[in-house]
């Protein structure tokens, strides 16, 4: 947290700053704070409101989810069902509660993640109410979306090595380039902020201006994983500065799971770039795909 807010309440900061009463010397960005990682669950006119603030700590993520009786009944056998999807395996289930009426609660609750893969957290909410004779009542959630990034760190190898593990890497996933972005070098280090890719290619070789350009990136991951990437762009029109930029980004992983988990998160930074909807997306293809 900044000096400008370390003292001072986050909750009535956030308040002035939707006002439009905060000085602008203590503006605060929450989403760089554990407010940022909060994800609602449900709505607000829901008999039972939940949210949750996802907290990953390596191979764990921990679930920490507020739950609030927004009735004046009391609920029983309130139970915080989990399920997942990818490499997630949930490690405890969280034991039904009473909840009285406009009480709150928090639930915790433990997933084990075993490889870089887009994982997604499917959870509801049954409860019965006391005195009703009524079926089991049922809140539907909010997806949870698990971001790889949390385990992807830059790499490096060297030219040997990067051909190497080329040839042997079985997934291939082909991105088309779609970004307003017009200067080639940007886009490289705007693609290695977004992917935690890092680039190999040394800066002799990236400097000129002569309208196209390739490159190669590296990315580990915690588990073990290695990613690469070849990128070859270039301008439409090499005459016009302002042109936009074209071409592909190949990406080759060991599982195809990292291979497409790299490239949505490519299509996602892109779609955040763009001005207008256009075409391109990604699709894994195997090993013997083009060479």
């Amino acid at each position: 947290v900044s000096e400008n807010v370390t003292d001072t309440n986050l909750f009535d900061l956030s308040l002035s700053q939707a006002l439009g009463t905060a000085p602008k010397t203590t503006k605060y960005t929450f989403a760089s704070s554990k407010l940022g990682k909060v994800i609602q669950l449900a709505g607000f006119s829901d008999p039972v409101y939940a949210e949750a603030y996802v907290n990953v700590n390596q191979y764990d993520i921990v679930l920490d989810v507020l739950v609030v009786n927004q009735t004046s009944d009391t609920l029983q056998n309130l139970s915080l069902e989990l399920s997942t999807v990818g490499d997630l395996k949930l490690v405890d289930k969280p034991s039904p509660i009473t909840l009285a009426p406009n009480d709150f609660t928090n639930i915790k609750a433990t997933v084990k993640v075993s490889s870089t893969e887009n994982g997604v957290i499917f959870s509801t909410i049954a409860y019965d109410v006391r005195g009703s004779t009524s079926d089991r009542n049922c809140v539907y959630l909010e997806d949870i979306h698990i971001d790889i990034m949390d385990y992807i760190v830059p790499g490096t190898c060297t030219d040997t090595e990067f051909r190497k593990m080329w040839a042997e890497f079985e997934w291939e996933n082909k991105v088309g380039v779609v970004t307003p972005i017009t200067d080639l070098r940007q886009y490289l280090d705007h693609l290695s902020a977004q992917t935690n890719m890092k680039l190999l290619t040394t800066d002799a070789a990236l400097e000129g201006d002569c309208g196209f350009l390739a490159a190669n990136f590296c990315a580990h991951s915690i588990f073990g994983e290695d990613a690469l990437a070849n990128v070859s762009v270039e301008k439409a029109d090499p005459l016009d500065p302002m042109s936009a930029i074209i071409g592909h980004i190949r990406i080759r992983a060991k599982s195809q799971g990292m291979a497409l988990s790299l490239g949505d998160k490519i299509n996602h930074a892109q779609k955040e770039r763009k001005p207008v909807e256009r075409g391109g997306g990604a699709r894994a293809v195997a090993n013997a795909a083009a060479k």
